[in-house]
């Protein structure tokens, strides 16, 4: 599938699906470096990473005032500590202290990712420009972490591709979770049902314009598959759906789940119908 049909799919699962959830998402990033410079902080972002023995540092560098929001939260996992600290600076001098270790932690459940969370110390001011750091650590330096930061909820079809990447991703290595409760999400269903329908209208465009073009000929026939042919595409729908959903959630793969299932119960194949095969029962 090309990426123009991709973009129309998620544009659609925006626009249909997501609109009440999207308003309370952050956009995900994954903290690759020790050192993470932080654009459009009113923006609302989630950062995540796991602290390898040295604090990490989110760097900031406001040109006019804004609005400065940073919350430190962990994932609500067996054997995550609630140790995770935060100091904010503003040019090499400290503002505030996010002390984890001191404070009451409660528990937050994000929907859009389908997810559990500790949430802990926050801060929230008008900021003056400058350059601001935030230095991020734990008892040992080896706990996993989110940093929010920043407000302003925005997303777009970019960021929907980018989170739609990354959920998968942060379900296996940040939550302990396999890939396949992101299905509970709403992200997750609506994108099946998308990529299904989808799927459906290409099979049933495809096989009008070849039934048209081949009028009085094999490859005109309404149906060209019979119940074994049916069964397999049945199975590689499924399998295809299985894989897609336990690992990347791949819209290419769920397209072509979707293709296969379309096939199977219209006993149709688009290749078959091309070529002129027809492996119907004879009647």
């Amino acid at each position: 599938m090309s990426a123009k049909l991709q973009k129309i799919a998620t544009f659609s699962l925006l626009a249909l699906f997501l609109v009440p959830v999207l308003a309370f998402a952050h956009q995900p990033r994954v903290t690759e470096n020790r050192q993470t410079l932080v654009p459009d902080p009113e923006i609302s972002k989630a950062y995540y990473g796991k602290l390898t023995g040295e604090p990490d540092i989110y760097t900031i560098e406001a040109s006019e005032e804004f609005d400065l929001y940073v919350n430190v939260l962990v994932p609500d996992i067996e054997g995550q500590k609630k140790d995770v600290s935060a100091v904010i600076l503003k040019d090499g001098k400290e503002l505030a202290v996010l002390d984890g270790l001191n404070f009451e932690w409660t528990t937050f459940f994000e929907p859009f990712g389908q997810s559990t969370y500790w949430m802990g110390p926050e801060y929230k001011a008008r900021a003056e420009a400058g350059t601001y750091e935030i230095r991020v650590w734990s008892s040992n330096n080896d706990s996993k972490y989110s940093l929010a930061i920043g407000e302003i909820e925005a997303f777009d079809g970019k960021e929907g591709f980018n989170a739609l990447s990354l959920i998968p991703e942060l379900k296996k290595n940040f939550f302990n979770e396999s890939p396949i409760t992101f299905i509970k999400s709403p992200f997750g269903w609506g994108l099946i049902v998308v990529m299904y329908l989808l799927a459906g209208i290409v099979g049933l465009a495809y096989r009008a314009i070849l039934k048209k073009f081949a009028k009085n000929s094999p490859r005109g026939a309404a149906q060209n598959i019979g119940k074994s042919d049916r069964l397999l595409r049945h199975a590689i729908g499924v399998g295809l759906l299985l894989w897609a959903i336990t690992t990347t959630w791949s819209p290419v793969l769920i397209f072509f789940s979707g293709f296969a299932l379309f096939e199977a119960v219209f006993s149709w194949c688009g290749i078959y119908q091309l070529t002129g095969r027809n492996t119907c029962e004879v009647e």
